[in-house]
């Protein structure tokens, strides 16, 4: 073979050899693409799986005893109305504030109107952010014992109507005899339970009886015994719910 002959083969050689360094480096590109597409894909369907996980538990396993026979409710209304609306509510969450703010002279109307018993079952599910959210429902149980469930029912809208942050601070146990006494309690038939706690038992006892009918947040609120979700926002539930019993 001439030198002219053997300089092009190996300049063939070379290209060929690049050619396929080449190919073999898309091909490298290509699995790497495919694999992380691949860990993409499952990813999405893990979230997928996840989202219609929680979405499955909408609340339609929520078995919830019926109005008023709860030993930790204040009721507001007839039990005898031909609709029942029971809420889980905890005084430190900010979205039952907004729902109590959108919906609570509603369902002082429908009560008073008898088309519902509204049963309030107020629980301490953000216990981890300190005590308030503990104290708040035994000042509401002391003042109910005390005071009546028409005084507790205004302590109830005063306790929301100033709602304190989640992150605090927090209200002392004077602020909330404070309140009580502007809801229409007496100061020294209601002081010594709020300051020692004397309902905290029962806090305990209507948390872990919510927990138990499948309440997992709040606020819960259900209608004839049905998790009620019919509407985008709080104010759209509102409505519709007002017009579910009307």
């Amino acid at each position: 073979m001439s030198s002219k002959s053997a300089k092009k083969a190996k300049v063939q050689a070379r290209n060929d050899r690049a050619a396929e360094l080449r190919a073999e480096a898309e091909r490298a590109r290509r699995a790497s693409v495919i694999q992380r597409f691949a860990i993409v894909g499952a990813v999405v369907i893990v979230v997928i799986v996840a989202a219609v996980f929680i979405s499955s538990r909408d609340g339609s396993d929520v078995v919830a005893s019926e109005a008023g026979s709860s030993d930790y409710g204040l009721v507001v209304g007839d039990t005898a109305a031909p609709h029942e609306i029971v809420i889980y509510e905890d005084f430190l969450c900010p979205v039952c504030g907004v729902f109590e703010e959108a919906s609570g002279e509603m369902l002082s109307e429908v009560a008073a109107a008898g088309d519902a018993v509204v049963d309030y079952r107020p629980v301490s599910f953000l216990s981890r952010f300190g005590d308030y959210s503990a104290d708040a429902v035994n000042a509401l149980l002391v003042v109910q014992e005390a005071s009546g469930d028409e005084v507790a029912k205004d302590f109830h809208d005063l306790l929301f109507a100033d709602q304190p942050e989640e992150s605090g601070p927090f209200p002392d146990d004077d602020w909330l005899v404070a309140k009580a006494v502007e809801a229409g309690a007496d100061e020294a038939a209601v002081r010594p339970g709020i300051e020692d706690g004397a309902r905290l038992a029962d806090v305990e006892a209507a948390t872990a009886e919510a927990e138990e009918a499948g309440v997992r947040g709040t606020p819960t609120v259900l209608l004839d015994g049905v998790v009620f979700e019919d509407g985008d926002t709080w104010e759209e539930r509102t409505t519709n719910l007002r017009e579910a019993v009307s």
